[in-house]
This record gives structure tokens, C-alpha cells and sequence, in this order.
């Protein structure tokens, strides 16, 4: 799929947050309900994250139409800070704790002094001597209705607005389950006139304990949801709250907040940097380990680049803030992970789409459960329908179907952020896990980019550091890679460079000098045409096997030696490509080169397929080709002129040493520019997925196979039934499951090399 549109429809994006959403069936609401706002082209809800994405709409028009579907919405600002889920989620962890508690103290005695009278006679003796069952009905009514209309209050808020809706969802199922249990008993103490003699039993307790524990069930999930948060709260902790900057020579502290675009900030040793910016005065060393997943400190100097949030090790030093708020690379880095967090996976539409006919479909197996026991069922048969009809609602709630892809997504992409991997949009997870094929871009990617001197051949009559030193003092005239490492190697060498007269140029083959009065050339064999190459045909020929090409030098007009600049091959380049092929992938390097350098760096790295002297308007159609032929592409590039062909990639990945340009078209970044990130980002993608399909499988195999014991089809052979309250329990069971089992993502470990 062509990435552009994502691109440039976000723009317009609008986000808001969304409170009171408790399942899949609330999502589906939610998003029918902002489609039908006027311009809407497209919207996306997402239940952990609790966040709707929405293309195109009026904000208020879209606020006012989510909440006439009784959830309420907030605007979120582009640049806001990143809003701290984890604490949302900590402050429903307070509220239903709270609830659960006020539940539970007048749900304990009414369960127990049912439950003990039935299994134990005497005590049932010893009660019914103490009270009669009229006045102890009304007890257990009183107990219940409070248990049902205070903490249990929001289940028939929301639940049956969206009954008479037409869009009936969790919350609708527990308010009919628990209310029809209620009603029933109610009318049995009442007016027990109105059913027969034989049928006169109450089920308080079961509505109470459903709610107790539906309610139990949500709290355990919110605090786990408040835990799956944990990448995002440890991202927030590592920006720095003050910051000390030097005003008329002295030094102040003021709040982060203040640090304006050109100020000069002091930092000491142990102290974390406030904003990102650029070193103008001292150096020391610098634990990036935040965004790079290095553990060792960098060393830096006057020049160098700081990020904000990473830590100062050893050594003062001050630097001006070239990036501050929103704009700096941590809150970019918040905003991606939110992002991702709020997408959803291709799989997700499916699950979506089953939960919206599920819900209205059990139901309908509710009233069909009811029906069949009244009709064929045993005596009292309107007791057992209506117990039975009341086990399926509550047993079929989809919250843990609603939670299965969100929670893992949510889990996984904070995992990826603290092992160096952004993931800028979620879909990217499910992508990724797909591909077939990883393309690398070759300069600055799989190399370091910037040329070296990596071979001087000598004829027998030079020095090495005399003929370094000559052809560095000619080249340093030159603006060229190739003369740029050659100086660079000369001065690392501490060689001095000697005066330059008479010095010309020719475009293309050459430069000519005198240094210290002897004449010096340097460049391609056709610069100089009339010297002997005999001498070094044999390593012409062993560096053209090898994908070099040597520039030579003469000396006072005799040929003096073959000058090797070659672009290194990055140190763990080799390694990543093969633990790829490990992992059964297919590799390609897509280059500039000519296809004798190339095919010798592919070879070199055990690379499958060379696309080479690609220019970088073609990059886009070398990825169309591969597609083509192999699927799912997964390019990797750092550069502006990569920009294009990580939009066109069914998955750009970014090196994060890489152009602004080229991060903004990815859709998975590499903090620190580390490619083993690329198989962190696969290993991620690869277990989040597994994780998404080991929730679906436990939340719709639960299901599938309790509804059918719930309406009773057991009974007949095994005389089995599921009474409502273990199936209230079951049911806010599966929820913490699949939380529980999304948190397993936390202990991806990065891949060793």
C-alpha cells in the first residue's frame, strides 16, 4: 500500500481524548457517531490509549456528537505535552477501588447468608428461627438495590441509553443481566401473586455479586493499564524539570518551561540536560543510553550536539538551546510512541467489526436461552429461564475481545521506545511482522558515509609519511571527499604540510602542485598518461575485484603510489544482515554506485539482491521492483534523498542519525542510528503479534465455549448449569487475563549481536 496518503492526511488530523469507554461495542459507538459528523472522512478509536483520531470534522461538532453517545471528549492541542495515560488510569484505579469497597461491605453478608443456608441446614434452621423469610427478603432487597444503583449506578447510565439506541454494548449486557435478577426478585417480594407458587425464589445475591465483581474485574484492569503506561511515564521522568542559564554573566534557574531558542545553558557534572542544543563552551562525556539504548557515555566538545533529557556523566560545559518544548527530540520521541499507541492494527478492524454484531447476537441468545427453559426446561421453569438467560448476558461481556489488540499495541510500542525503536504508527507492528524483504540505502546506512583513506600502496622508493604528506599538502586545496580524507588522514597523523605554489586543477581527473618546490600530482590514471602503470596492474586489478577504484600519485613525474579512499562498511552492518537471513528474511542494497563497488559491498555483507547506480529520483521504483518480486518491502534509509522511498516502503524505517526529511516519512524510527534496531523492531513486531493473537484466541475461544454452558446445554447429559455469579467472576477474569498477558511484552529483550 502506497504510504503518501497517511502523510498528508495527518495535517488535519484531529485527536481527542475520550472518557467512559468500556469495550469494543463503546468504540464502535463512538467511531459510528463521529463518521456521521459532516467532513469526516475517516476516524479511529482506540480503547487503551482511550484517544479517537479523527480526518477532517468541525472539534466541536465532533466533541458534541461523541457526547450524545454518553462518553465525554476534550480536545487534544498538537503540541500539547504528552498527557500522562498512566496517571489517568491510576486516578480510575482510585475511583473503582473506592466503588468496589462501597459494593462489596453490603454484597458479603448478603452472599454468605445465602450461600452457607443453602449448603449448611442448621445454620438455615437457626436464620429462618432469628427472622422470617418476608422481613429477610426485604433485607436482601435493600443490600442489593444499593449495590446495584450506587457503585453499580454506571452500568445502567450507559447501558441501557445504548439499548434503546440500537447499539447495545458491555455495559448494556451487566444492566440487563443484573437488572432482570433484580426486578424478578423484587416482584417475587412484593408481589409474589403475580408468578407461581413454585417459582417464588429470590436472586439479590447473584445481581449484587455480578456487579462486586464486574466491578473488581475493572479495577485490576485499570491499575494494570495504569502499569502498560510504564514506557511513557519513564520517557516523561527523563526531562529535566530546571534549567540553569547564564544571564549579564550570571547564572539563574528558572523552570524548563522558560528556556527560550538561542539561550546558554550550564550544565555540571551529574546533572541532566534541560533542552537540546549545541556545545559552545567546555566537554565532557554524555550517557545517551535514553535514545540511543548505548550504555557507554559519548564523548563531546565544543560543536556537538545535546539532546534534552539525556545525562551529563562527567565535566562542565555550556551549550545554546537550538530546540526547546514540543520541538525537542524527547517530546517528539513522547508524541510518536502516543501516536503509535493510539493506531490500530488492520487485525483490529475484524475484531471491531465482530464485536459491533456481537453483542445484540448473545441477546438474542439470551431471550432464545430463556424461551427454550420455559418452554422445555424442568419445573420451576420460569425460575431456571430466567436464571440461565441472565448466566449468558453476563458470561458474553466482550471487554477482554475490546482490550485483546489495544493493550498488546500499547505494551509492545513502549517496549520498542526504551529499546531505541519508535514505532510512528501502529500499523507499522502488524507490517512489519509481514515483510519479506529488508532493503538497506548503502552511504550513511550500511556505511559510515563519509570517505576514508583505507589503502596507500607505495612504490618501493617512497615513504608512507613523506608521500602522505605531499599529496595531503596538494589535496588540502580541494573541497572533494576523496582530498577531504586524505587531509584528514595526514592530520590524524600529525604530518606537517608543506607550502603550495603553482597549483592547477583539472575537473575530473586531477590536481598538480609544486610542494616545497617538488612537482606532485594526484588523480586518475588518464592525468597523468605518460607515466608506466606496469608496476601496479596487479593491484588495479585486486582493488576493482574488491569494488575500489585507486587514485594515484606521482612524485617529481615518477609514479609513487595507489591512494585507496573507500566509505567503511558500518562495524555491525555484517552481523545485522546476518541474523535477518536468521531470521528468514531477504536482503537487498539499494545504491548510487557504480554495480562493480556495489555487488563487491553486497558480497562483502552477504546481501541477496543489488539495485545499483540508482539515482535517487528511482529509489521510489527499485522499491516497486522488489515489491513485485519478493511482498512486503521493509526499506531502511537515513538521508533526504531516502525520503520518497521510506514513504513508498510498505514500511520506511529511519536511522535516527538521519535528516529531519527522511524521519518524517518513516514509519518506524531508530533512536541513535544503531542498525540492530531493525531487528529490535522486527523481534518486537513479531511477539506483539503473536501477543494480540494469543488474546483473541483466549477472548473469543472463552466465548465460544462458556455461552453454550451458560444457556444450559450441559444440563440435559451432565446436569451442568453456570450460575450468573461465576460467570460475573469468568468474566472479569478474561479482562485481567489479557492485560496481564499484554504486560509479558515489557520483557522483549533487545537482540544481541
Amino acid at each position: 500500500m502506497n504510504e503518501h496518503v497517511h502523510h498528508t492526511a495527518k495535517s488535519t488530523a484531529v485527536s481527542l481524548d475520550i472518557t467512559g469507554m468500556t469495550c469494543a461495542s463503546c468504540v464502535n459507538r463512538v467511531e459510528k457517531a463521529l463518521l456521521k459528523v459532516p467532513g469526516v472522512e475517516a476516524a479511529a478509536v482506540n480503547l487503551a490509549t482511550e484517544r479517537a483520531t479523527v480526518s477532517g470534522g468541525d472539534a466541536a461538532a465532533l466533541i458534541s456528537a461523541v457526547e450524545k453517545t454518553g462518553y465525554k471528549a476534550s480536545l487534544r492541542l498538537p503540541d500539547a505535552p504528552a498527557h500522562d495515560h498512566a496517571h489517568h488510569h491510576d486516578e480510575d484505579a482510585a475511583v473503582l477501588k473506592r466503588d468496589v469497597i462501597i459494593a462489596a461491605i453490603p454484597t458479603l453478608p448478603l452472599f454468605l447468608i445465602e450461600m452457607v443456608s443453602h449448603l449448611h441446614m442448621p445454620f438455615h434452621m437457626w436464620v429462618m428461627s432469628v427472622v422470617s423469610m418476608d422481613v429477610l427478603w426485604v433485607g436482601y432487597f435493600v443490600l442489593a438495590t444499593f449495590v446495584l444503583f450506587v457503585p453499580g449506578l454506571r452500568f445502567f447510565k450507559i447501558g441501557i441509553p445504548a439499548l434503546f439506541q440500537g447499539a447495545p454494548e458491555m455495559n448494556s449486557l451487566v444492566a440487563l443481566g443484573a437488572g432482570a435478577a433484580w426486578l424478578y426478585s423484587s416482584v417475587v417480594t412484593f408481589a409474589p401473586q403475580l408468578v407461581p407458587a413454585e417459582t417464588r425464589y429470590v436472586y439479590f445475591e447473584a445481581a449484587a455479586v455480578i456487579v462486586t465483581l464486574i466491578l473488581v474485574g475493572r479495577w485490576l484492569e485499570a491499575m494494570a493499564k495504569g502499569r502498560t503506561g510504564e514506557a511513557i511515564r519513564q520517557l516523561m521522568q527523563q526531562q529535566a524539570r530546571t534549567a540553569r542559564l547564564e544571564r549579564n554573566g550570571e547564572a539563574i534557574e528558572v523552570p524548563i518551561e522558560d528556556v527560550r531558542v538561542g539561550d546558554v545553558v550550564l550544565v555540571r557534572p551529574g546533572e541532566k540536560i534541560a533542552v537540546d542544543g549545541e556545545i559552545v563552551e567546555g566537554q565532557s562525556h554524555i550517557d545517551e543510553s535514553m535514545i540511543s539504548g548505548e550504555p557507554l557515555p559519548v564523548s563531546k566538545g565544543v560543536g556537538a550536539a545535546v539532546v534534552g533529557g539525556t545525562l551529563n556523566t562527567s565535566g562542565s560545559f555550556s551549550f545554546r538551546a537550538t530546540k526547546v518544548g514540543a520541538d525537542t527530540m524527547l517530546a517528539q520521541i513522547i508524541r510518536m510512541v502516543e501516536d503509535a499507541q493510539a493506531g490500530k492494527l488492520p487485525i483490529q478492524a475484524v475484531v471491531d467489526r465482530i464485536t459491533g454484531i456481537f453483542v445484540p447476537l448473545v441477546i438474542g441468545l439470551a431471550v432464545l436461552t430463556a424461551i427454550a427453559w420455559f418452554v422445555w426446561g424442568p419445573e420451576p421453569s420460569l425460575t431456571y429461564a430466567l436464571v440461565n438467560a441472565v448466566a449468558v448476558l453476563i458470561i458474553a461481556c466482550p471487554c477482554a475481545m475490546g482490550l485483546a489488540t489495544p493493550m498488546s499495541i500499547m505494551v509492545g510500542t513502549g517496549r520498542a521506545a526504551q529499546l531505541g525503536v519508535l514505532f510512528r504508527k501502529g500499523e507499522a507492528l502488524q507490517q512489519l511482522r509481514d515483510a519479506g524483504i529488508v532493503a538497506f540505502d548503502k552511504t550513511g546506512t550500511l556505511t559510515e558515509g563519509k570517505p576514508v583513506l583505507t589503502d596507500l600502496i607505495l612504490d618501493d622508493d617512497f615513504e608512507h609519511d613523506e608521500v602522505l604528506a605531499l599529496i595531503a599538502a596538494v589535496e588540502s586545496r580541494s573541497e572533494h571527499p576523496i582530498a577531504m580524507a586524505i587531509v584528514a588522514a595526514a592530520e590524524k597523523a600529525g604530518l606537517p604540510l608543506g607550502t603550495i605554489t603553482e597549483f592547477t586543477s583539472n575537473p575530473g581527473t586531477g590536481v598538480t602542485a609544486r610542494v616545497d618546490g617538488r612537482l606532485v600530482a594526484v588523480g586518475a590514471q588518464r592525468h597523468m598518461p605518460h607515466l608506466d602503470f606496469s608496476d601496479f596492474a596487479e593491484t588495479i586489478e585486486k582493488l576493482a575485484s574488491e569494488g575500489k577504484t585507486p587514485v594515484f600519485a606521482a612524485v617529481d613525474d615518477r609514479l609513487a603510489a595507489a591512494v585507496v579512499v573507500a566509505d567503511m562498511i558500518k562495524p555491525g552492518s555484517k552481523a545485522v544482515i546476518d541474523a535477518l537471513h536468521g531470521m528468514g528474511l531477504k536482503t537487498a542494497m539499494i545504491s548510487g554506485d557504480d554495480t562493480r563497488t556495489a555487488k563487491a559491498i553486497a558480497a562483502q555483507l552477504g546481501i541477496d539482491t543489488v539495485r545499483a547506480e540508482v539515482l535517487p529520483a528511482d529509489k521510489v521504483q527499485a522499491i516497486q521492483s522488489l515489491r513485485k518480486q519478493l511482498g512486503t518491502v521493509a526499506y531502511v534509509g537515513d538521508g533526504i534523498n531516502d525520503a520518497p522511498a521510506l514513504a513508498e516502503a510498505d514500511i520506511g524505517i529511519a536511522v535516527g542519525s538521519g535528516t529531519d526529511a527522511a524521519i518524517e516519512s518513516a514509519d518506524v524510527v531508530l533512536l541513535g542510528g544503531d542498525l540492530k534496531g531493525v531487528l529490535n523492531a522486527i523481534t518486537v513486531s513479531h511477539a506483539t503479534l503473536r501477543n494480540i493473537g494469543e488474546n483473541l484466541f483466549w477472548a473469543f475461544g472463552y466465548n465460544a465455549l462458556l455461552i453454550p454452558v451458560a444457556a444450559g446445554v450441559l444440563y440435559p447429559a451432565f446436569g451442568i448449569l453456570l450460575s450468573p455469579m461465576i460467570g460475573a467472576g469468568a468474566m472479569a477474569l478474561s479482562s485481567v487475563f489479557v492485560v496481564g498477558n499484554a504486560q509479558r511484552l515489557r520483557t522483549i529483550k533487545g537482540v544481541k549481536l
